[in-house]
């Protein structure tokens, strides 16, 4: 038994004008329909599984869009030309106008797109990739490949690894897939822009503290990759940077403001002012109280 997508569908005033076409295929399935909506036509869905939605014409000004039934009049948008929903995000849509339409829907399943993302990006910047919705209005080469898909869902006319193919390559011209995630540098090693963009990162926490496969989403790499090229580039295990980072950061604090050594260990996330003192001891040869009176003498 292959992949079964299950979605919650609720539409009032949208029906097909011609048969839907579908064809399920390793880890996803394509559904082609080509139907209209009446004005205040509306519908809600929810799917379980991550969904591409690609309209071969302008709905724009026909067709409203939010992620909140209570925010239609507020806060809704244009429904634009493709669409990627993360998992359980819910949709809600509004006709303004009466619409002939026709789209693609891809509905995947979460472990196919990773399956496909990770070698590529690594595991914990595929999933941070997946959880961002895309919308876009200028599809460009979007739509011909849409339209291949439609083409063997309609009439397959090869292996069924080429219409996953196209599939593929419709989520990875849709998804938001930062420059550079993923690309490791010729030298093993983290680049300047990757730290600049994990000192960016680590410095916007209050507590300074971020887990290892936090640190390695930020940079896009996996996380064994990540841990592996930064010891080669810094010297140090990641959290070993963390912890003299940290530090340094408590040096700052003790020099520039008057709070005492233990409320500088709770802003910093340590458990408690001993804590701070051991780790303050290990790395500056000094305790915190005594490195400060030094630093004001």
């Amino acid at each position: 038994m292959g992949y079964q997508h299950s979605m919650i569908c609720h539409t009032e005033g949208i029906h097909p004008v011609a048969p839907v076409r579908w064809r399920g295929l390793d880890g996803l399935v394509s559904v082609y329909w080509d139907a209209e909506g009446f004005c205040g036509a509306h519908a809600y869905y929810l799917s379980p599984d991550p969904r591409i939605v690609i309209f071969f014409n302008d709905v724009s000004p026909h067709i409203r869009m939010s992620n909140r039934q209570t925010d239609f009049g507020a806060h809704d948008r244009p429904m634009t030309r493709a669409v990627y929903v993360p998992a359980g995000v819910p949709v809600w849509t509004k006709f303004t106008s009466w619409h002939r339409f026709s789209h693609l829907d891809l509905h995947l399943h979460e472990d196919r797109l990773l399956r496909f993302l990770i070698p590529s990006v690594g595991a914990s910047a595929a999933r941070a990739i997946l959880r961002r919705s895309v919308e876009i209005q200028d599809v460009g080469p979007i739509e011909v490949l849409a339209r291949m898909i439609v083409d063997e869902v309609s009439s397959p006319t090869r292996h069924a690894v080429y219409a996953e193919s196209l599939v593929g390559s419709v989520a990875t011209a849709l998804l938001d897939i930062p420059v550079g995630v993923g690309e490791r540098s010729p030298s093993g090693r983290i680049t300047q822009a990757q730290m600049n963009r994990l000192l960016s990162a680590f410095d916007a926490r209050t507590d300074h503290r971020m887990s290892v496969a936090e640190m390695a989403e930020t940079i896009g790499l996996s996380e064994s990759w990540f841990t592996t090229a930064f010891r080669q580039t810094t010297g140090k295990t990641p959290l070993q940077w963390q912890l003299t980072r940290r530090i340094e950061r408590a040096q700052s604090l003790l020099t520039e403001t008057g709070l005492s050594v233990a409320s500088v260990a709770v802003q910093l996330g340590f458990s408690d002012q001993a804590h701070l003192t051991k780790v303050f001891r290990q790395i500056t040869g000094e305790t915190p109280a005594a490195w400060r009176r030094a630093q004001r003498m």
